[in-house]
């Protein structure tokens, strides 16, 4: 019992030091890498890579968990935010992820009142050529691959580990169930789920 208080009180003191630490670090990486952000909180430190020409956009009260202390819910990574030469990609208020990571090569827009699970993946792009001989060259499989828009409404909650693939709308409010891979557009007020997704019932 005694080593059980001490240990929690240890871990609560760990915490108090260690948030603004991360909230400092965050910033510096923001900064450098030219991103626009408002108000934000973060448990542990995010990759951030944004190419020359390419925009990232963090509305006001942004949140997230990066690794397992902040939402211990099976994924172990920092959130990824990648944003290609002259890509864009831009996070509306309120919203707050965990360990997810979102690729952007060309447009990403994510609404307002957004809960994006742990460990889940947004791309909008295929990464390589479906083409097996211009996969051959890196050059030429980098040059041809498939890139599409997604654009993810308000209020719409992402359950844990989901895929979102290139080329998706997702509509205001509807849920995505967790572990799903969604491959096309989905209306607003669903619940879809499944790998590939489908349609389950609607919201009232």
């Amino acid at each position: 019992m005694i080593l059980q208080i001490f240990y929690k009180g240890a871990k609560k003191i760990i915490f108090l030091i260690s948030r603004p630490l991360e909230n400092l670090v965050t910033r510096f990486f923001f900064i450098c890498n030219k991103v626009s952000f408002a108000k934000f909180t973060t448990s542990g430190v995010p990759h951030v890579a944004v190419a020359m020409g390419g925009n990232l956009i963090l509305g006001s009260n942004f949140s997230m968990n990066n690794g397992i202390k902040g939402n211990p819910i099976g994924a172990n990574g920092p959130c990824v935010f990648f944003v290609d030469k002259g890509a864009s990609l831009t996070i509306g208020n309120n919203v707050g992820m965990s360990q997810a990571a979102i690729i952007c090569h060309q447009q990403i827009n994510i609404g307002d009142d957004v809960k994006i699970g742990g460990g889940v993946c947004i791309y909008d792009t295929d990464f390589h050529s479906l083409n097996p001989q211009l996969r051959r060259n890196p050059i030429t499989d980098f040059a041809n691959k498939a890139k599409k828009s997604v654009f993810i409404g308000n209020n719409v909650f992402i359950g844990a580990h989901s895929i979102i693939l290139k080329g998706v709308t997702i509509g205001d409010n509807s849920i995505i169930g967790a572990g799903s891979v969604v491959a096309k557009s989905i209306p607003a007020n669903q619940i879809w789920a499944g790998n590939p997704a489908k349609f389950i019932k609607e919201i009232i």
